[in-house]
């Protein structure tokens, strides 16, 4: 059994899409980032970064001994259950190498500039004209780093659906909604609604579809979300 914290974000998705892909038992703990869930003691356990997703595997590898293994940051959790299962990833090191650097890529660039992205697009009070323009240009540059690499290719690596393709459309889903069309794009287009077809994609987006949206809680709370520092965690449990 697997332990999923989670929330119904890109972020979130990309490891529901995976649990509903690999098949495995499962049990949802909702963290809510609206209500500041993410800073409890309980989950910075699990999850240090105050991030979800995390998992805890109650039933882990003999590899790793008997106790539950946590495990927090989407890539190593994509990592760890594809490698726990044997699907989704690769025997050849090469092609094993090729998914960790789109694996990589993702946490390093797509997400974190669709995320920046998507914070002052729908987030950000007042006028933050330079930092849109800034964070529009760098997901319209991933974007067209994902379209020249399906360039002649269905999926990223190895003709074949893998975790750098779980990880990598979360954040390419939710392009039209942030005010990016994937007119230009036409080959991710293609891929986005390949991977979209899948029905264990389309179970994984519908988790907690109903807690889906909202603002933060409170003043609080909004401040621990949108102004954090390393006092934050520290001083939520207090609040």
């Amino acid at each position: 059994m697997i332990d999923f914290y989670y929330w119904p974000t890109p972020n979130g998705w990309k490891i529901s899409i995976l649990l509903e892909e690999l098949g495995i038992a499962y049990r949802t703990i909702p963290v809510d980032i609206n209500a500041g869930d993410q800073f409890e003691p309980a989950f910075l356990a699990i999850s240090p970064n105050n991030r979800m997703p995390a998992i805890v595997d109650q039933a882990p590898p003999a590899a790793y001994g008997a106790a539950p293994v946590p495990v927090f940051e989407s890539a190593a959790i994509a990592r760890y259950l594809a490698a726990k299962t044997g699907r989704f990833y690769a025997d050849d090191a090469r092609l094993r190498k090729e998914i960790d650097e789109w694996l990589f890529w993702q946490v390093g660039n797509l997400g974190p500039m669709g995320g920046q992205m998507s914070h002052f697009v729908n987030y950000a009070p007042g006028d933050h004209r330079y930092s849109e323009k800034r964070y529009r240009g760098e997901y319209h540059r991933c974007l067209g780093v994902l379209e020249r690499r399906l360039d002649t290719r269905e999926y990223l690596v190895g003709g074949q659906y893998t975790i750098a393709d779980i990880i990598n459309w979360p954040w390419v889903l939710i392009a039209k909604a942030m005010g990016q069309p994937l007119d230009e794009f036409p080959r991710v287009a293609a891929w986005r609604e390949r991977v979209k077809q899948r029905p264990a994609v389309q179970r994984g987006v519908d988790l907690g579809k109903q807690w889906r949206g909202g603002e933060p809680k409170n003043e609080a709370a909004r401040r621990r979300l949108f102004e954090q520092s390393a006092d934050t965690a520290r001083t939520s449990s207090r609040d």
